[in-house]
């Protein structure tokens, strides 16, 4: 009996069923191509910087740095996003996108795995995008992208980054949507929740934003609001928000203990030829309350202007300057120039050069609230001066797969 079994279960199959169980197997991987995708993507950007005047060991000597620097022109990340059909022009669509410094292999944006970018969504040429996840703001998808900091990162930023030039925060939590263009005109709206029980203004985050583009002519303005939450350490608040904070340099740790971050943000461009200039304004505003270190809404005010100009397909150079002025608790100034250049081996890796000067005056406030002298800190650079005056070179290469 088991002889028979063995016998039967040698039988070839017929060639007919053979064809028809490859044809099937064809066609369904052909479908499954042609419905949806995933797509593996990253920048890996890496270069030398040399920083003159650089906050020492002892926090107060100033001293020069010289250090391999990730991420200058992109933050360097690696991502997959994919989309599937549904059908009647309607997407599902998915972003995971990682960020990391080259230089140490260690995860950014606070050790998160996908800190950049993690969302979930559904999307329509006729109705728009609606997102679910951690993302960036409107500011940053329709404000940034008039501004010098497309070509050249954040080294030609608003000192410090303090509205958000250069998208040092992102949204956890958060639903957006982002309608179709229409006659050269796009909107965007996003709410993050706070996800505190019985106290639902507690944490949240609002922004909306709108961009017109004709042409050579592109402008774009929006408004953000960010609700610290209520953590306290020490009778002080810590900033526990649906939004990343923005205090990271001197220029603005003294309000960490804001009630609340809010941004104004307006920018236009305009392209003549090989040139491009552009103009940007923002408005910043750290509210205070009891369990703030401060006790007065501190005010930034911000104006910046850039030139570019593309001189060959490859070759690229910019100029830009930033004036910002804070007012309230305190009152200090800081005027900042940049250079940029870069150029093209191909289509996916560049070669870049970038220098910037910043100069601080007046008095600000520390992490305690005391008055101190203002100090310098370029773009979002990310380094403290010790000084008040601050200059930088970098030079690096960038690649994207």
């Amino acid at each position: 009996m088991n002889n028979k079994k063995d016998h039967l279960s040698r039988r070839p199959f017929p060639a007919a069923l053979v064809l028809a169980i490859a044809a099937a197997g064809a066609t369904t991987a052909i479908s499954a191509r042609a419905q949806g995708s995933v797509t593996l993507y990253g920048i890996v950007d890496a270069g030398i910087a040399y920083v003159h005047n650089a906050q020492g060991a002892s926090g107060q000597n100033q001293s020069t740095l010289v250090k391999l620097s990730s991420g200058n022109l992109s933050g360097s990340r690696w991502g997959l996003r994919g989309s599937e059909d549904l059908g009647n022009g309607l997407a599902a669509i998915f972003q995971l996108e990682n960020g990391f410094n080259v230089g140490t292999g260690a995860l950014g944006q606070g050790s998160r795995e996908f800190g950049r970018k993690s969302i979930v969504g559904l999307a329509s040429a006729t109705w728009g995008t609606l997102t679910l996840g951690r993302q960036y703001d409107p500011l940053v998808d329709l404000v940034q992208p008039v501004t010098a900091d497309g070509p050249f990162g954040g080294v030609f930023g608003t000192p410090g980054d303090l509205d958000n030039y250069d998208n040092s925060l992102r949204v956890s939590n958060s639903v957006k949507y982002t309608s179709p263009v229409v006659a050269g005109l796009q909107f965007e709206a996003l709410y993050g929740f706070g996800g505190v029980a019985g106290a639902t203004g507690s944490g949240q985050t609002y922004s909306f934003g709108a961009a017109y583009s004709n042409g050579p002519l592109s402008l774009a303005a929006g408004y953000f609001f960010a609700n610290g939450g209520s953590t306290l350490t020490s009778g002080v608040r810590t900033w526990a928000s649906s939004s990343d904070s923005l205090f990271n340099t001197v220029i603005n740790q003294g309000f960490a203990s804001a009630s609340s971050i809010q941004i104004v943000r307006a920018g236009g461009s305009y392209a003549v030829g090989a040139l491009s200039f552009g103009l940007a304004y923002s408005n910043t505003q750290y509210a205070d309350d009891a369990y703030s270190t401060f006790h007065q809404t501190a005010k930034f005010n911000s104006g910046s202007a850039f030139l570019n100009y593309q001189a060959t397909a490859a070759l690229r150079a910019g100029v830009g300057y930033n004036y910002t002025s804070l007012t309230g608790p305190a009152s200090a100034h800081y005027n900042q120039v940049n250079l940029g250049g870069g150029y093209s081996l191909s289509k996916r890796t560049d070669l870049y050069a970038l220098a910037g000067y910043q100069k601080a005056s007046g008095r600000t406030l520390d992490a305690k609230g005391a008055s101190v002298a203002a100090q310098a800190s370029i773009g979002d650079f990310g380094v403290s001066a010790g000084a008040d005056n601050q200059a930088l070179v970098v030079v690096g290469i960038r690649h994207k797969f």
